[in-house]
């Protein structure tokens, strides 16, 4: 919805002010459609503010966490250089019956589940909560070169 927009470009501006990379958890089943049009123009908000990001030489972490689906993953979850999944997360932008009845095909067991969207290329990596903040650490010593010693 609208503010999760306002507040996902706001930390962008942050994040970009405190040359710090931006990290965020997903959890969602998608915009609230109750908004309509507002709703959806988040997208493309969420996508400039990426791009800023980029602009500033900082990294966009994303943690997938259980669910994610609908248009969070259409546009902010999936543009960040770096995906990281909790496993057996659902990830995906329609229902498993929705996909189905429109490509009128079986889909394979667990095709919108962590693991199989890692073995198929679509995230970096499954780390369990435990070692999230680890894997975060390591990601921004590689990611973010270090400040220069004053």
């Amino acid at each position: 919805g609208v503010a999760v927009g306002s507040a996902f470009v706001a930390g962008v501006q942050a994040a970009i002010a405190a040359h710090a990379p931006y990290i965020i958890f997903t959890a969602a089943g998608g915009a609230r459609m109750q908004e309509g049009i507002l709703s959806l123009m988040q997208m493309p908000r969420a996508t400039v503010a990426i791009e800023m990001l980029r602009e500033a030489g900082l990294p966009y972490i994303v943690v997938l966490t259980d669910p994610t689906t609908g248009g969070v993953t259409a546009s902010y979850a999936m543009l960040g250089d770096v995906q990281i999944a909790e496993p057996g997360a659902l990830i995906g932008f329609a229902g498993q019956r929705v996909i189905e009845q429109t490509i009128r095909e079986k889909l394979p067991e667990g095709f919108q589940r962590a693991e199989y969207l890692l073995e198929h290329g679509m995230i970096d990596m499954v780390t369990h909560r435990r070692d999230v903040r680890a894997t975060l650490a390591s990601l921004i010593d590689y990611l973010v070169p270090a400040r220069a010693a004053a």
